[in-house]
């Protein structure tokens, strides 16, 4: 199966090259019978060989070094399980635009109906890529419709409340930082102690001095110039 891949493309590049240097495309008009010819050709040779593949031979080809190939194995392998087996295969048609053909295979599986659209370069007629547009009933064409606007309804709300979060966070943030410090009240002075004896008022005790001072010189019978008196204390006497 890899080798027939393999002929399929090689042939029709060589017959395509040939051709180009043998027939005269006027400027006008790019996709002349022969050309056109040989793409259909192309196209149908390869749509009949990839819808014969094994998931062997899809693993095989998707190691190769061929872009096309990968992409080509890539697209059928996530196409061919929702298609099922092949019942025929419609006429081809080849359109030429902005230096590109495009070539569309229409083909009728079990299950749903697609094409097989393959898109060649200009000047060597190489396939540079595929594509698998699968036809599928209104029906589902309105359910995925209807699950494509819930989905992206559902996202537009989802980022709304997102950002609304955001915001709301940036605000408390701010009015963290905007928020005057309050000032502290000084702790209250404990009142100061009353002053034991608050000094114990000085009084002025001379007097009292020179008056006991006369007392003792009386009752010594001598003059109050022969001692001195230092200090005055109050004597508690026991109550009998």
């Amino acid at each position: 199966m890899k080798q027939r891949l393999k002929k399929i493309l090689s042939v029709c590049m060589v017959a395509f090259c040939t051709v180009s240097f043998t027939a005269a495309v006027s400027a006008e008009n790019k996709l002349d019978e022969t050309t056109e010819s040989i793409l259909i050709s192309t196209a149908e040779g390869l749509s009949e060989a990839i819808v014969t593949l094994t998931d062997e031979d899809i693993e095989g080809y998707k190691t190769s070094t061929d872009d096309f190939t990968v992409n080509a194995m890539e697209v059928w392998e996530s196409s061919k399980d929702e298609l099922g087996e092949l019942v025929e295969f419609g006429e081809t048609t080849v359109e030429y635009s902005g230096g590109t053909y495009t070539a569309t295979v229409p083909a009728d599986f079990e299950k749903r109906d697609a094409s097989f659209v393959y898109i060649f370069d200009e000047p060597t007629a190489a396939p540079t890529g595929m594509s698998i547009d699968i036809d599928y009933p209104m029906s589902v064409t309105m359910k995925n419709a209807a699950v494509n606007t819930v989905m992206g309804i559902g996202t537009v709300f989802v980022m709304l409340i997102f950002l609304s979060f955001v915001i709301y966070l940036m605000g408390q943030t701010v009015q963290k930082f905007q928020k005057k410090p309050e000032k502290k009240s000084a702790p209250a002075l404990a009142p100061a102690p009353a002053v034991a004896a608050a000094a114990e008022e000085k009084v002025d005790d001379t007097e009292l001095i020179a008056v006991i001072a006369a007392a003792i010189a009386a009752a010594e019978e001598t003059t109050p110039e022969g001692f001195v008196v230092r200090s005055v204390r109050k004597v508690n006497r026991r109550k009998w």
